[in-house]
C-alpha cells in the first residue's frame, strides 16, 4: 500500500488556506466530483485546495470479482457486513496519509474538511470516528457508517467535535435511505452534531444538496475566521 494515493488537485486561488479531501464512489475515480467545484464554491470563501484521490483498484465480490477502483470490497448485500472491515481500515490509513500531507503543506487539521460520496462517504465517516485530532468537518453523501453497531468501540475521545453533513436520496436503490438514517442516528447518539438532508432523488447529487452543503461549509469557514 503506497504512503499517499495519487490525486487530482484543484485550487480555487493561490496559497490555499483550507483543504477539502473528497473521496469518490465505487468504480469512479478522483475526476468524478471535480466538476462540482465551480458549482459549490462561493466568491467570498477563503482559498481552497480540493484533493480528489483515486482509490486503489481491487476485486469487488458482489460484482463477480471484477476489478475496479474501490475503497473496500463489498462481500455481501447485508449492510451489517457489507463493508470489508480490513479494506475500510486500509483506506482510513490512506486518508490519514493525505491529511498528513496537507498538514505538511501548511494546512492545520481544523482547516481540513473530509468528504465522500457512497463508498467514499463510508470511509469518511469511519475515519472521522477514529480522528484523534478533529478536522473542520465531515461530509457523507449518499452513504452509511460501516459497522455502525460497533461504532462506539471505534470512537476516539474528542472526535465528536467534528460536525457532520449527511445527505441522501429518498429513492436511492444502491444504499436505501433507511441505512443512512440509522447511521445518522448512531452518530448523533455518540454525540456528533449531524446535519441531515433528504432529497427526492436516487443515488446521485442534486443542486439543492450542493446549495445546502455550501451553506454548511460557509458556517465552517465563518467559525474559523
Amino acid at each position: 500500500m503506497s504512503a499517499t494515493l495519487d490525486a487530482l488537485e484543484l485550487e480555487t486561488r493561490p496559497s490555499p488556506q483550507w483543504s477539502v479531501i473528497w473521496l469518490h464512489g465505487l468504480g469512479a475515480d478522483g475526476h468524478d466530483f471535480a466538476p462540482i467545484v465551480p458549482e459549490l464554491v462561493r466568491p467570498h470563501w477563503p482559498a481552497l485546495r480540493f484533493v480528489f484521490p483515486h482509490a486503489p483498484v481491487r476485486a469487488i465480490t458482489i460484482n463477480n470479482g471484477v476489478r475496479m477502483r474501490g475503497w473496500y470490497d463489498i462481500a455481501s448485500f447485508d449492510f451489517a457486513d457489507r463493508a470489508d472491515r480490513q479494506g475500510v481500515l486500509e483506506s482510513v490509513a490512506q486518508v490519514e496519509a493525505l491529511i498528513t500531507r496537507e498538514q505538511a503543506r501548511g494546512i492545520a487539521p481544523e482547516r481540513i474538511v473530509l468528504a465522500g460520496f457512497s463508498q467514499g462517504g463510508a470511509v469518511t465517516l469511519a475515519a472521522g470516528l477514529r480522528r484523534q485530532v478533529p478536522l473542520a468537518g465531515l461530509v457523507g453523501l449518499s452513504t452509511y457508517l460501516p459497522d455502525a453497531a460497533h461504532a462506539a468501540e471505534h470512537l476516539v475521545a474528542g472526535a465528536q467535535r467534528q460536525p457532520i453533513f449527511m445527505a441522501h436520496g429518498q429513492s436511492d436503490p444502491v444504499i436505501p435511505i433507511v441505512h443512512a438514517q440509522q447511521s445518522a442516528q448512531a452518530l448523533q447518539a455518540l454525540g456528533f452534531d449531524v446535519q441531515w438532508h433528504a432529497y427526492p432523488m436516487a443515488h446521485q447529487v442534486c443542486a439543492e444538496e450542493i446549495d445546502a452543503l455550501a451553506a454548511w461549509l460557509d458556517q465552517r469557514f465563518a467559525a474559523a475566521a
